[in-house]
């Protein structure tokens, strides 16, 4: 089972690029989130967010802290791949229907709207999906983890 969860196509450049840019990408809405950084809340005006105002239960107000900060990281090395590919998409899929969907598709570029659309949420989503399917391709962490486990030979994955 382990051997499954860590199989990737260690040739594919594809899902390195996809998995390398998704982190990036959400890594500083993590650091938001987490640390305060860029103008966000930290930890715990994040949580009482949440939790206050969207009343999301606090484990999962957690989870989606510890999943667009240390998933993200997590994503860059490709190590836990498919768990941190799991924890985006759930998050962008929660984002959207607690929030995101009705303010429409569009982002609010120039304030027209009452909130954000979420395009940006099914851009993620179109990034973290094959990732969670196909794991992390080339350079992925996973890889050495499972050679380690004695797994040399590659798990092929089929598209």
């Amino acid at each position: 089972m382990l051997k499954a969860f860590l199989a990737t196509d260690r040739s594919s450049t594809s899902l390195a690029i996809q998995r390398a840019a998704l982190g990036a990408v959400v890594l500083p809405h993590g650091a938001q989130k987490l640390l305060g950084w860029f103008g966000g809340y930290g930890f715990d005006g994040t949580m009482a967010y949440f939790t206050d105002s969207m009343h999301l239960p606090a484990p999962l107000a957690l989870l989606v802290i510890l999943g667009e900060s240390f998933g993200a990281l997590a994503l860059i090395l490709g190590l836990g791949t498919r768990l941190a590919a799991f924890g985006i998409t759930a998050t962008m899929l929660g984002a959207i229907a607690t929030t995101h969907l009705s303010n429409g598709f569009f982002m609010n570029w120039f304030g027209a709207q009452a909130g954000e659309g979420f395009e940006y949420h099914l851009l993620a989503l179109a990034l973290s999906v094959p990732i969670l399917i196909w794991g992390g391709g080339r350079f992925a962490v996973d890889s050495a983890i499972a050679d380690r486990l004695g797994s040399r030979a590659p798990v092929p994955v089929t598209a």
